[in-house]
Formats: structure tokens, C-alpha cells, sequence
């Protein structure tokens, strides 16, 4: 698995999360790292939850014939998807998930809830809350993800009335 951040601190939490590889984006080119890590291949799935502002790269890391999950809009939306681009980076896929695809009925929705938690509880998913705020604090929240200055898990708190 290989992880990108934006600092140190990040990259030393990507590693104890069970990262293989850290990839520092505001230092390094991603992409060629990407392809000097895989022997030239490219990975053969990549999770992007950025959007527009890492589009170009996610198509330069993955492998021939691989599989891009776009699956955020943080750096914009990925729009005008140009199918002859995919060809040309290898007759690559590209698919946005959405929650009720998947989960399109009542009982799928409760068993794919169910089994997070229980991987939750089990541990093999963990989770980590970097910092919390006040509903009030909305828009420093925002502020802060925008601005890459969060990690893990960010709770807004409602005031205790």
C-alpha cells in the first residue's frame, strides 16, 4: 500500500497505519515515485479522494488497465472525463462509488453497517479522531481540512443543552 501526506507527521501516522510506502506530495512527484516503487507498472488500483486537482496523477500511477476510484471532490470535481486519455494511460477504468449503489435497500444497508463494525470492533479497521470542535467551529473545521491542518477523523460537538 502506498500512502501520500502532506508532512511528516502525516507520513509517520500513514506508516503506523500499515503503509508500505509514504509519498510526500508537496515534496516529491508522485507519479514517478509511484512508478519507481512498482518497477515502472503503476499501481493497480488507486484511491482518490481529492477530485480534479490529483486527476492528472492518478492517471500516471496506475498500472495498464487499472482501476481509478475517484471517490472525493476536496480538489474539485473530476468532470469531462476524456475516454481517449484512459486509453492512452493504458485502457484504464475509472468508477465513482456512491453509498446507495451499493447499499440500495434496507437490509443491505444494515449488513454493510454491521460489518464495518465488526471490523471495527475486531480491529481490523481503526479508528482515530484527530481533533474535535464545536458545532460553532463549523467553518474552522472546513477551514482546517481544506487546509490540510487535520488528521484521521474530525467530530463536530454540539453543545450540551
Amino acid at each position: 500500500m502506498i500512502g501520500t501526506v502532506s508532512t511528516e507527521a502525516k507520513a509517520q501516522a500513514a506508516r503506523q497505519a500499515g503503509a508500505d510506502h509514504v509519498i510526500r506530495y508537496k515534496d516529491e512527484d508522485v507519479a514517478a515515485h509511484v512508478r519507481e516503487i512498482t518497477d515502472g507498472q503503476g499501481v493497480p488500483v488507486t484511491f482518490d479522494g481529492i477530485g480534479m486537482e490529483t486527476w492528472a496523477t492518478s492517471l500516471k500511477a496506475t498500472s495498464r488497465r487499472g482501476l481509478i476510484v475517484s471517490y472525493g471532490n476536496a480538489g474539485g470535481p473530476v468532470t469531462g472525463v476524456n475516454l481517449g486519455i484512459l486509453a492512452q494511460h493504458g485502457s484504464q477504468f475509472v468508477t465513482r462509488p456512491t453509498l446507495f449503489d451499493y447499499y440500495l435497500h434496507p437490509g443491505e444497508r444494515a449488513a454493510g453497517a454491521a460489518r464495518v463494525f465488526e471490523l471495527i470492533e475486531g480491529g481490523a479497521v481503526k479508528i482515530t479522531v484527530g481533533q474535535r470542535y464545536s458545532l460553532e467551529d463549523a467553518a474552522r473545521a472546513h477551514a482546517d481540512l481544506e487546509a490540510g491542518r487535520t488528521t484521521g477523523s474530525s467530530l463536530l460537538i454540539p453543545e450540551a443543552r
